[in-house]
């Protein structure tokens, strides 16, 4: 079973997916939200027709002191929404701070054009909160053998 990592975004949300194994992570695309959590929801569903999912993991924005922002705020409104609707699905968070910026450095490090990073940043942003969700859980099951 596969894990979905989501970077729940104001305008654009960034998808990211492991493989069958959960060994590496990949992006898959970047919604654009249109005001709307209805667009996400339609495309998730398209996405867990095509994959085997068992677990979602949603960034939060929490501030750089740790305490809670507003968008972590509205985050949590949305993980509502993703408990209601997919309550078979472990659905868990992870702190995302800093990785919109470790994104932009990849981008940077890779030479992206501009005008096309806007497009992938939460895409990339999405592949590092599933990497730190898999770390951590990679972390937990060592500690405990």
């Amino acid at each position: 079973m596969r894990k979905l990592g989501i970077d729940y975004g104001e305008a654009r949300v960034g998808i990211a997916i492991t493989d069958e194994l959960n060994i590496t992570v990949q992006g898959l695309e970047t919604i654009t939200r249109n005001g709307s959590d209805k667009v996400i929801l339609k495309k998730l569903d398209e996405i867990f027709e095509k994959y085997e999912v068992d677990t979602i993991v949603v960034g939060m924005p929490f501030n750089m002191n740790g305490t809670m922002s507003k968008r972590a705020e509205i985050t949590e409104e949305f993980i509502h929404k993703l408990k209601c609707k997919y309550n078979k699905m472990k659905i868990e968070t992870v702190d995302e701070r800093l990785t919109t910026v470790e994104a932009h450095r990849t981008m940077n490090f890779l030479d992206v054009k501009k005008n096309k990073k806007k497009n992938i940043v939460d895409t990339i942003s999405a592949v590092y909160i599933l990497e730190i969700y898999l770390n951590k859980f990679k972390n937990t099951i060592s500690k405990n053998s």
